[in-house]
Parts: structure tokens; C-alpha cells; sequence
């Protein structure tokens, strides 16, 4: 028979919550091997009779005969006709013994990582809000969203192409989709691309990630805006890049450091459409002078065309990509915020040299995009859909961003200046007073505000602030919210 001490582990191991969704024999079978793996019951120890334990645990007899034909199974225990059940003599399993107080790993302590590992794990990863609220940024309105007509051609895919759908995809993307890409890009973006250039991938995130991993080595320099979309950063930091910091005017990222720079770089990263998180648009003369930068040493351009597609003011710049005749910058894009985020799709158009090696790299980090959501995706572009809704989506935004600027300046104007943006899904607003950043934001998600600080966005801290996007809450509860960050940021004033 067991121990009482014995009999009590299986008894607490039945009952605790943890295991609640496990059959009954299931739990018996785990808390027995759980015993024999710690040592407690050592090989050759005999088992107490099935009827026996049964009525120790007050279960049926066919309870503890399924758990113990479980253990023989697995090879824990060996049944003999007549004498019973034993722990076996495993010559290849040497139970393990108690761990001593001292020996246990406290919880807190930190967790044993490579390099790589650390540096991703310290940065913190990149989170977005499962449930946004008001003022969390790049988030785009997704109530309005043609969901019917969306489930409509879902359901067209799948008759069509079947099984297909519920097989591997092409790790490069669906042909239909790629080529729905280089169009609109060729199109609204002024992009030199071709179907055969274009790589799908889950996010613009994965597509830095990728380019991070496949291009650099650790300790190669890149050159990078200040301030800087996180994304990026994290990424390049994740990879052991030495991300030079480039500031960052009404123009866009400032070249002259970069043409004065006598140690070269291997690259260089940059939100030229709308500067995140400025809202500049890179100067024409500045992107020529990138582009014969990147050509003169062999350097890459990786350009973030993150949410080109929602602009208020004036015509859009054409992308780096389509002014370079050289093919050395990477255009990257997404549906994230165009769409919705739940589609995890963007894209990446590569020069020709790199397709092959960045699609093989890909498959190593996710194998391929879900092929329906592809197709599906293709045939809404295909159908002029995609940009209908964008163009729909632009007035609402505008719209959205001049309440937003009113309200700021009607409530908020003790407090910070607003820079009204000329496209995107978010406006910069600087602190004018001598408010604590930090404290601000702080309070501000205690009111059920999200906020995103401005000076954690520059490379050695810069002018305080925060970003308010837009997009995805309504005039009414752009209203709402401003009001609640005018109390508390008179309550963080207060004296």
C-alpha cells in the first residue's frame, strides 16, 4: 500500500484545479508517474492492489485498472500475473531525486538566454492592443469594415479552389496576391514591381525582422531616424546592429550626417511617406541623395511605407523604391493598418537579387501566409474593393483628425502643441508645460487613455510628448476622451 504521504500527492494531484480537464484516470496515472519521476516510489516497489487504491480514492475499480494500463504502457510499472503491479527496473531512467531547497531554481531569476535572446527579450517585443482605446495610435476604424461582401468572396475562394485553400502555401505568397500588389503599388505608389519581386509575409514587422536576419551581420551599422518607429528599432537592436540615430526635420531624415559619415553603413531605415513618429514627408533631393548613397556603397535603402495610404494634404511623394534605377531599397507594406489587423498580411518588394534568399529565409521563421485569407484578399483588390474602402477611409480620417486638432486646441492647449500630421493614423502633440512625461501617461491609462510617449521614441531621449491616433474612435469619442485627458493632466499639474 502506499504511504500516507504518497496516497495524499496522488489525492491533491486529482484535485487540483489545474488538472480539472483530464479525465479521472488520466490524473491518477500522471500523479502515480509523477511519484515514481521524483524517486518517492523506487523500482521494484510494489503498487497496492487496484481494488485497494480504488476505494483509498473512492473511485471504481476500472478507474485505477485504466490508469495502471496506462503506466505498463508507458513502461513505468510491470504487471505480474498473480503477484501484482511494480515499479520498473528502467536501466535507461534513473528516478530523479528530491530537490533540496537549495537547489530549486527561484522564480525570479533570470532565465538563461543567448545574446540574441536577451536583446529580444529586453526590448520588450512589440504589443499592440487587443481592445484599443482612445488614443492608442496606428490603429485603424474596423466597425465600418464591408464584412459581408469580405465573407461573400471568402466563400467564392473556397468553392473554387477547394482543398487548395487548406493545403501549404507558396512560401513566396499566393501569385494572384502578389500580383494584385506590384499593381496597386505600381499605381497609387509609383513602385517599379512585378509580381516575381514580391514577397508576402505576415506583418511589415516579420518583413524588418527578415531583413534584419538575412542582410546584417552583428555589429554591422545602419543609420536610422530620430526619432524612430519602434518596430524597427527592436528589430535591428534584436539582431545586434549598430543603429547610428539620424535626426529628423520638417523635411524628413536629415542626409548630410549620412553623406559625411567616413565609416560607411550598411543601410539605412526610413518612414519617408509620414516620418513615424513626426509625420514629415522625406524631401525629393533627399531621397535622390539616398538613393546614390545606397548605389555608390552598395548599401541597402529599407523603406516602411507603413500607412501611405491615408493622406489629408496635398498629393502623395512618389516611394523611394520607384525613383531608384539602381534596386537597392526594399519597399515594405501592410494591410494592417489599410484594412484590419486580424489579417496579418503585408508584403515586401524586393530587387531582383534577393527574392530567392528572403523567401528561403522566410520559410525557416513561419513556412507561409494562410493561403485563404490570400486569395481572398487578391480577389478584393482584384474586384477594386481595396480601393474603394480606402478611399472611403481617408475622409473619415480626415475628418476624425480635424475634430481631434479642434479639441486639442480647445481643451488641451495649457498643456501641449499638437502637429498636425499630413497623412497617417496618429498626431504628435509636445508638452509645453513642465509635466513629467511619464507621470502623464501613466495617469492618463488610469482614465482609460492610451498613450504613446514621444521622448522613449528618440535614441537618447528628446522633447517630451505623446502620439494621439485617431482613426479608430469617432468624433463623439475623440470628444469624450479629450475632456478625461484635460482633468488629468490638470490633476498632474496641480502643484
Amino acid at each position: 500500500m502506499f504511504k500516507h504521504s504518497q496516497l495524499e500527492s496522488v489525492q491533491a494531484w486529482i484535485a487540483h484545479p489545474a488538472h480539472a480537464a483530464m479525465p479521472l484516470h488520466a490524473r491518477i496515472q500522471r500523479a502515480i508517474r509523477q511519484l515514481i519521476v521524483d524517486g518517492a516510489l523506487a523500482p521494484g516497489k510494489p503498487l497496492p492492489a487496484s481494488r485497494a487504491l480504488a476505494g483509498s480514492l473512492g473511485v471504481s475499480r476500472d478507474t485505477i485498472e485504466a490508469a495502471y494500463g496506462q503506466l505498463h504502457a508507458e513502461g513505468f510499472i510491470e504487471r505480474r500475473v498473480g503477484s501484482g503491479s511494480f515499479v520498473a527496473e528502467m536501466t535507461a531512467f534513473a528516478p530523479l531525486r528530491r530537490s533540496s531547497r537549495r537547489d530549486r531554481v527561484p522564480r525570479d531569476e533570470a532565465p538563461a538566454l543567448g545574446r540574441r535572446g536577451t536583446a529580444i527579450f529586453q526590448g520588450g517585443g512589440v504589443r499592440e492592443m487587443l481592445a484599443p482605446r482612445p488614443f492608442a495610435p496606428g490603429v485603424p476604424e474596423t466597425r465600418g469594415f464591408p464584412l459581408a461582401l469580405w465573407e461573400r468572396l471568402e466563400r467564392q475562394v473556397r468553392r473554387e479552389a477547394g482543398v487548395q485553400t487548406l493545403l501549404h502555401g507558396d512560401p513566396q505568397g499566393a501569385e494572384p496576391l502578389r500580383r494584385a500588389i506590384a499593381d496597386y503599388v505600381n499605381l497609387e505608389r509609383g513602385a517599379r514591381a512585378t509580381a516575381d519581386r514580391v514577397l508576402v509575409l505576415t506583418s511589415a514587422q516579420q518583413a524588418m525582422s527578415l531583413c534584419a536576419a538575412m542582410l546584417f551581420d552583428p555589429g554591422d551599422r545602419i543609420f536610422i531616424e530620430d526619432p524612430a518607429y519602434y518596430g524597427a528599432r527592436k528589430a535591428f537592436d534584436a539582431a545586434g546592429l549598430d543603429c547610428v540615430p539620424v535626426p529628423v526635420d520638417r523635411q524628413g531624415m536629415i542626409v548630410d550626417p549620412i553623406m559625411a559619415d567616413p565609416q560607411g553603413a550598411r543601410a539605412v531605415s526610413l518612414t519617408p511617406s509620414h516620418q513615424f513618429p513626426t509625420g514629415a514627408t522625406l524631401a525629393l533631393d533627399r531621397r535622390l541623395a539616398l538613393i546614390d548613397w545606397a548605389a555608390r556603397h552598395r548599401a541597402w535603402i529599407i523603406e516602411d511605407d507603413y500607412d501611405s495610404e491615408f493622406h489629408y494634404a496635398g498629393k502623395p511623394t512618389a516611394c523611394v523604391q520607384g525613383l531608384d534605377p539602381h534596386d537597392r531599397t526594399l519597399y515594405i507594406g501592410t494591410f494592417t493598418k489599410s484594412l484590419f489587423p486580424g489579417l496579418r498580411i503585408g508584403y515586401v518588394v524586393l530587387p531582383p537579387q534577393l527574392v530567392e534568399p528572403m523567401t528561403v529565409g522566410r520559410t525557416l521563421l513561419d513556412g507561409h501566409t494562410a493561403p485563404m485569407a490570400q486569395l481572398t484578399l487578391a480577389r478584393f483588390m482584384e474586384g477594386g474593393h481595396f480601393g474603394a474602402h480606402v478611399r472611403g477611409m481617408r475622409s473619415v480620417y480626415a475628418r476624425r483628425l480635424d475634430a481631434l486638432a479642434g479639441l486639442v486646441a480647445r481643451h488641451l492647449s495649457d498643456f501641449v502643441e499638437p502637429r498636425l500630421p499630413v497623412g497617417g493614423l496618429q498626431m504628435p502633440c509636445v508638452l509645453t508645460r513642465d509635466l513629467p512625461e511619464r507621470a502623464a501617461i501613466d495617469a492618463a491609462r488610469r482614465a482609460g487613455i492610451e498613450l504613446l510617449g514621444l521622448s522613449g521614441l528618440h535614441a537618447g531621449g528628446g522633447e517630451a510628448g505623446f502620439l494621439m491616433g485617431f482613426a479608430a474612435y469617432t468624433p463623439l469619442e475623440i470628444e469624450d476622451a479629450v475632456r478625461r485627458l484635460e482633468a488629468v493632466l490638470r490633476a498632474v499639474a496641480k502643484p
